[in-house]
């Protein structure tokens, strides 16, 4: 399919460059024109000289672009990389699932206040319907599986230096550091600082509901401040800070 971009009448161009555009693509963006999802075109194109209306000589490729289809304004390939509205709006909910699942694997779910403010943060992040016993057969689950978080050592037992948590979890190990991380890495450059710390500060007031941070729920937090690109005493400041009285 192929479109020509010039004047609306051409022969009012005596001399000039016109570019021919192909589609090859389409897709869902967040068109930074509009300020919201909207629908692109991937579009490459060669410019040609023309004279009179009647293209004459190549003057090179041009693209590949991004075209909105509702304003038609053009950007580079990488708007791609922004998520979309209804995208990132996933990404939070499932970052925020997924460090209260984290600190709950730590600290022990045998607290009802824990449980109480795992559940307020999850449903404020958008999944309203999660409620005490949806977070405990999930911690169940995900310690029958050893393959992924929380780990679970045999007998409870816990490798030296780990600060392995109640109830024989290791909420230190790799496995459960690899999910924080990929919920928590793709979301994080698209978040303000203050989005990135709203969300260690929901894990910390979870980890406090009980009393003062266990070792295992420091160092899920510690991990959780890592995958949200924040340094680690900006990390340590937030969580002294959260244990202060508002």
């Amino acid at each position: 399919m192929m479109h020509a971009q010039g004047r609306h009448s051409p022969d009012r161009c005596v001399v000039g460059v016109r570019t021919v555009w192909r589609t090859v693509g389409d897709g869902e963006f967040f068109c930074p024109g509009c300020g919201g999802d909207r629908n692109y075109r991937r579009r490459t194109g060669h410019r040609r000289l023309v004279a009179f209306g009647v293209p004459l000589l190549p003057r090179g490729p041009v693209g590949p672009i991004v075209e909105c289809a509702a304003c038609h304004a053009r950007f580079g390939m990488d708007v791609l990389d922004h998520p979309t509205t209804t995208r990132f709006s996933a990404m939070l909910r499932d970052a925020v699932h997924t460090v209260a699942l984290a600190v709950l694997a730590a600290g022990g779910t045998e607290a009802r206040t824990v449980r109480r403010a795992a559940v307020g943060a999850v449903r404020a992040a958008g999944f309203a319907d999660c409620s005490e016993e949806q977070l405990i057969t999930l911690i169940e689950a995900l310690a029958a599986d050893t393959g992924r978080l929380p780990g679970m050592y045999a007998g409870g037992a816990f490798p030296a230096g780990t600060g392995g948590g109640r109830g024989g979890f290791d909420p230190c190990g790799t496995a459960l550091a690899i999910e924080l991380h990929e919920a928590l890495e793709p979301l994080a450059p698209h978040l303000a600082p203050a989005g990135r710390e709203a969300i260690l500060l929901q894990g910390a007031r979870i980890a406090l509901a009980d009393g003062p941070y266990r070792p295992a729920e420091r160092e899920v937090l510690s991990t959780v401040g890592r995958a949200l690109l924040i340094c680690p005493e900006d990390t340590d400041r937030l969580l002294a800070a959260a244990r202060m009285p508002t």
